[in-house]
């Protein structure tokens, strides 16, 4: 027998003979031997069958699902049918062929009786050129073989493949916008007029950060962090955000055409989902019948509302975090350890971020299975529906666990905590922790540096050590072999088979989301890359590295390190592009919320156009941002404390009467100013007509890029031409016969 011809090898462990397992196992086989499969076993410390389907299987496919035009013109001549069909075909079969105690494989695989089932990597030509052309470190900044791993791995693998190069190719464009922000925040902003004052302000006291044991301070100690804070929150930022809010539409539409290219050079138009899991059941048991659409209002709100627990639960965790950082913060303060006490806020900050990285990683975990517990829920009536509403919980979830501290830190960090004398606290003992002084979007920037570092290090890392560990492991376990007569049988030469079968047990098995894991950590980085990007310009630039990295240790895993995954076809990434569109509209939502609540971009303006010494007089000279830090600082009176704030009245030698604050209020009774108001309604008009203006941009592109390129349009109208006139043409020689 050819070694390669077998299709699936099926894996159990050596049962006694008349155990029930054993009869299972059997009564499974023999299920396949009436429907004409061969089966080969190989015995060695696992017992292994290779399956081989009949070649009728193929025939009914093709003629199922060939096009009734190609039919006519070779209807004895069969084509071999791909290798990744065929290995398609067999896993339904294998999975949809019901024992006489109605189990499938499913639950065999459950019960112990398999213990695995896999296709074979073979040595094909293909694997080979694949192996040279892609799964390796070498060929880093090569193009993939985008045709190569569709022959191999079916049409869903090629296209996330081909996405992800898409992806990556575009992120140049971002990442080189983003540089040239960080570029010009530290050259034409560094030298700015606010960071000047802060840094000059050596007389200006500050109200102290915590409530015991806090001395007052100088504003002129965060000198550097206000340099930092200008290089990211300057007049660029606004322009690199709407550039960002384009720049995700465009790479939709441009991925939509690419999209519509392949999808008519793999000849997947005429494909229906539908239609092929109907044929595959009818070839499997001819007299299956559908299964009917049901919809279900009561499982619906079932379902909607454990969501929706379950999103409050992770906006609970956000909330835990907030308060760990306030306690975290009142303790530093209070720390013997000078490190601690003089930087309290930052290392609070970065703990924090560093327990926000961990409890991402836990809740990942819960939220696949409740996610999953939810669609089962459901009762989805197809493979494809229910990775569509699985989907699409999993991102809710996941973008909650990743998004909400970034969210509480963007938007509610230092606007809920109160003004000195009068503080918002945490079981009315710890103070809400406040913005850093030289702003909020700097908290933001370290948070987000934070989490993408971990997570893009860390998780790649894990993602390749994991598999790599685990398969030297396995190929470890294998026992010396043994010379003794096994049941009492000649030893014969040993079959080529096995070698091949017990190499593709020792790698990783896969599962059905072992693509989707994929795709959703790209779609994550991805919200990171575009919703919070005005305050870290860097993201798109580390998202580059990533997946330049990421698409050769995909390739790698896939190649090398696990078994070959059952090829499936599509003709897009289904559900993907829709959650990729809602992130592009969230995108442009919390972009302009970043520019018009937590930058002080809008301060300024409002400082510069109606408070400064040019609004009052015509300086043309000087820079129309003179005085706005002291302008944006409140004064506060020392005897309005609270009872039990310790605080010494010295500082430096001199009795101190009063101290200032970041915010807008009145010196006498601490009620909002004027001013306050302005910059409240500037804030909201910047953001709605941001919003609208970036909004209309994305529709404008939206329209102006097609989503099926000229040419392959043509293609379908040509091709739908010819086949109307073969039709007519036939019709005539009918009729004239």
């Amino acid at each position: 027998q050819n070694e390669d011809k077998w299709d699936f090898v099926l894996v159990s462990d050596i049962h006694e003979m008349g155990s029930e397992k054993e009869m299972k196992r059997k009564k499974f086989l023999d299920e396949l031997s009436k429907k004409g499969f061969t089966i080969k076993k190989i015995e060695d410390t696992k017992l292994f069958y290779g399956v081989r389907a009949p070649q009728h299987i193929f025939w009914k496919y093709q003629c199922l699902l060939t096009n009734p035009n190609s039919r006519q013109q070779n209807s004895s001549a069969y084509q071999d049918v791909p290798v990744t069909t065929r290995i398609r075909v067999v896993n339904f079969i294998l999975h949809n062929t019901v024992t006489s105690d109605l189990e499938k494989l499913h639950d065999l695989m459950k019960k112990k009786v398999f213990e695995a089932a896999f296709p074979l990597h073979k040595k094909e030509e293909i694997r080979e050129i694949l192996k040279k052309k892609w799964a390796r470190w070498r060929v880093l900044f090569k193009e993939q073989p985008i045709e190569e791993i569709r022959c191999y791995f079916g049409e869903k693998v090629a296209l996330y493949f081909a996405w992800l190069g898409w992806y990556t190719y575009l992120l140049i464009f971002a990442a080189l916008a983003g540089l040239a922000t960080v570029a010009a925040g530290a050259t034409v902003f560094s030298s700015s007029q606010v960071s000047k004052e802060i840094c000059d302000a050596n007389n200006t006291i500050m109200c102290p950060l915590c409530d015991q044991n806090c001395s007052f301070w100088v504003l002129s100690d965060t000198c550097t962090y206000a340099k930092v804070t200008h290089m990211i929150d300057n007049e660029a930022t606004v322009v690199f955000a709407i550039f960002m809010a384009i720049w995700a539409t465009v790479f939709l539409e441009l991925w939509k055409r690419e999209r519509a290219t392949v999808a008519i050079n793999w000849d997947l138009y005429g494909w229906d989902e539908e239609e092929e899991e109907l044929a595959l059941q009818l070839i499997n048991n001819s007299q299956h019948e559908p299964r009917l659409y049901q919809h279900s209002y009561f499982r619906s709100t079932i379902v909607l509302i454990l969501a929706l627990l379950m999103i409050m639960v992770l906006i609970g965790i956000a909330h835990a975090l907030v308060i760990y950082r306030a306690v975290a913060m009142a303790l530093f303060m209070q720390s013997e350890v000078n490190l601690l006490s003089q930087h309290a806020d930052t290392i609070a900050m970065l703990t924090g971020a560093v327990l926000h990285y961990i409890t991402i990683i836990i809740m990942t975990k819960v939220n696949w299975h409740v996610a999953l517990f939810l669609c089962d829920l459901e009762k989805p009536r197809t493979s494809s529906q229910r990775e569509n509403n699985f989907t699409v919980k999993i991102f809710l979830f996941q973008f909650f666990t990743n998004f909400s501290s970034l969210i509480y830190i963007a938007f509610f960090l230092g606007r809920i905590n109160g003004h000195p004398g009068h503080y918002v606290r945490i079981a009315g003992h710890w103070r809400l922790e406040e913005c850093h002084p030289s702003g909020c979007i700097t908290d933001l920037f370290i948070q987000m540096a934070v989490i993408m570092v971990l997570k893009q290090t860390i998780s790649n890392i894990m993602e390749y050590l994991i598999p790599l560990i685990s398969h030297q492991l396995r190929k470890k376990k294998k026992p010396p072999k043994k010379r003794s007569l096994m049941l009492g049988e000649e030893e014969e030469a040993e079959d080529p088979c096995k070698r091949q079968w017990l190499n593709n047990y020792e790698l990783n098995e896969v599962n059905i989301f072992s693509l989707f894991n994929e795709y959703l950590e790209i779609v994550i980085q991805y919200s990171f890359t575009t919703i919070f990007v005005a305050a870290f310009p860097l993201a798109p630039l580390l998202a580059l590295i990533n997946n330049v990295i990421e698409i050769h240790m995909d390739a790698i895993k896939m190649m090398r390190l696990r078994r070959r995954m059952v090829p499936r076809k599509a003709k897009d990434i289904g559900i993907w592009l829709q959650v990729l569109e809602a992130i592009g509209t969230l995108a442009v939502i919390g972009n302009g919320l970043v520019i018009a609540i937590t930058s002080d971009f809008i301060p300024v303006q409002v400082y510069k156009y109606m408070y400064s010494p040019c609004a009052r007089e015509n300086h043309t000279s000087m820079d129309c941002s003179t005085g706005y830090i002291d302008n944006s600082l409140s004064i506060f009176h020392i005897q309005d404390f609270e009872p039990h704030t310790k605080v010494l009245p010295e500082f430096k030698g001199k009795q101190i009467k009063e101290c200032r604050y970041r915010d807008y209020r009145n010196a006498d009774d601490y009620a909002y100013t004027v001013q306050f108001w302005h910059i409240f309604a500037a804030r909201l008009a910047f953001l709605i007509l941001f919003e609208h203006v970036a909004l209309c941009v994305k529709l404008i592109a939206a329209w102006y890029i097609p989503d099926v390129p000229q040419k392959v349009k043509n293609k379908i109208l040509t091709e739908k031409h010819s086949n109307l006139r073969n039709e007519l043409s036939t019709a005539e020689y009918s009729t004239e016969v």
